[in-house]
């Protein structure tokens, strides 16, 4: 079974168990949803968790799992991360993608020059991400994820067109 990460538990909330998650989900409602299964990786291991309830307070999602139901059995969790199956993940509409898929990928120009190779996906406070590239030459390059650079993404052959500007590279 293959896990991605949707969060990191970085406090506990209240005396009942709650835990204070720093999601990095769009889909928390759907994520957390009563009967839904999650997974802790606690001591190199992924452990299942029923989802009970999730709501928001001060930019943290805050998640009650049923077989958390005190303070005490929550503090053991503190800084692990939360994960989903891979094959539990929300299909995108067309044109979205998940920032995981996308690293590793082989960038190239229009004209097929091979760039380098996709190692983060940054996400900026602004309305545009940015791919954070390492080059054939060993560089490191940041392209702005917008329809102006990103001409193709193409998973079958594992590989992003981008249109290269003057000073981008």
């Amino acid at each position: 079974m293959e896990y991605i990460s949707i969060g990191k538990i970085v406090n506990t909330h209240g005396i009942k168990g709650e835990l204070k998650v720093e999601s990095w989900s769009d889909f928390d409602e759907e994520r957390y949803e009563k009967g839904n299964t999650v997974y802790i990786y606690h001591d190199g291991q992924y452990l299942p968790f029923t989802a009970k309830a999730c709501r928001f307070h001060k930019n943290h999602t805050l998640v009650t799992l049923e077989e958390i139901d005190s303070i005490n059995t929550a503090e053991q969790y503190k800084n692990d991360l939360i994960c989903i199956d891979a094959d539990d993940r929300e299909d995108l509409p067309e044109g979205e993608y998940y920032q995981s898929d996308l690293v590793g990928m082989t960038v190239r120009g229009e004209d097929g020059t091979v760039i380098g190779t996709v190692i983060d996906m940054e996400e900026t406070s602004l309305s545009q991400n940015r791919l954070r590239i390492e080059t054939e030459e060993g560089r490191e390059v940041l392209v702005p994820f917008v329809p102006a650079f990103i001409k193709d993404v193409d998973f079958d052959e594992d590989m992003i067109t981008i249109h290269v500007m003057e000073g981008l590279i």
